[in-house]
């Protein structure tokens, strides 16, 4: 794992991996006067993104069908980066991203796409995710630049991974505010955003539970997107710009973890907004143009 870079306040302290992906190390809470850990923390021997407490989805969130990009009448081939066959998570997570700004209580990391050589991606782009504490709040603060010559379609995420229980507690609840899902063959939507499963349904608080969970939400109802509580010990309250207008849960049966993902496109968006199905979230991108969105995590004690 590469060196670490801190940000802390009384309630949060959060290590994050420039070097790695521009990752997040770890995301502690102080719960009763004691750090404890809220994300997965990142084993010492991680060498790879997707082993550490969350890291960044850009410019796309999710998969792309057999990494086959379309766009406006063109097709581009991207290079698979999953055993499924698929294009995922972006171009972002495979590259050091840079330091531009450190303080006790926030820093910014940066990837410049046009800086190194083979990124999985059309156009050139500029990254620069922004982590602040405020108090009990911890924002997370995604921008994406277009140095293209050309627009482009894009998305942006992030992947935190969340510690099932925390403190000893109770395995966590959960509550989304949100009212519709898609359906996936293979983590892939097929259609326009319907009925949420029953499995996959938490718009009323209950536990994570014991069956599989790996769906993409959308139609959300407000600017609160999700609470999850650990019983006893903490709970956070998410929230989200509009933009992110989509988030994806996985809860995978016997594991001591679960993701919840505020992104803002659908997964394979690029492909579905190509067959004309709305509500994708992908955005355009003008040449020089930057999209901002945040989300943010307020902690409160249940000692």
């Amino acid at each position: 794992m590469t060196s670490t870079v801190t940000i802390e306040n009384d309630r949060w302290r959060i290590g994050l991996l420039p070097g790695l992906g521009g990752a997040v190390a770890t995301g502690e809470v102080t719960i009763g006067g004691q750090r404890q850990h809220l994300l997965r923390p990142t084993p010492a021997d991680a060498v790879i993104p997707n082993r550490t407490a969350s890291y960044p989805l850009v410019p796309w969130s999710n998969r792309i069908r057999d990494g086959l990009l379309r766009f406006n009448g063109r097709e581009y081939q991207l290079r698979r980066n999953w055993p499924d066959g698929t294009a995922i998570h972006g171009a972002g997570w495979d590259y050091p991203w840079n330091v531009t700004a450190h303080s006790d209580s926030a820093a910014t990391l940066e990837f410049m796409s046009h800086d190194v050589y083979g990124v999985n991606w059309p156009w050139s782009f500029t990254a620069a995710f922004t982590y602040a504490l405020d108090g009990d709040t911890f924002r997370w603060t995604y921008a994406l630049t277009n140095t293209s010559h050309e627009t482009f379609p894009a998305g942006f995420g992030h992947h935190p991974y969340f510690l099932r229980s925390v403190a000893g507690s109770a395995d966590a609840h959960l509550q989304l505010d949100v009212e519709r899902a898609y359906d996936l063959v293979d983590c892939m939507a097929t259609g326009e955003a319907g009925p949420i499963r029953a499995a996959a349904d938490f718009r009323t608080a209950r536990e994570l539970g014991t069956e599989f969970v790996d769906d993409c939400f959308t139609g959300r109802t407000g600017d609160h997107l999700a609470t999850v509580e650990w019983p006893g010990a903490v709970r956070i309250d998410i929230t989200a710009d509009a933009l992110l207008e989509h988030a994806v849960l996985y809860i995978p049966p016997g594991r001591d973890f679960f993701a919840l993902e505020p992104v803002s496109n659908a997964n394979d968006a690029f492909n579905l907004d190509e067959d004309g199905v709305p509500g994708t979230g992908l955005f355009l991108l003008q040449p020089g143009e930057t999209r901002t969105a945040s989300f943010a995590m307020t902690a409160t004690d249940l000692t």
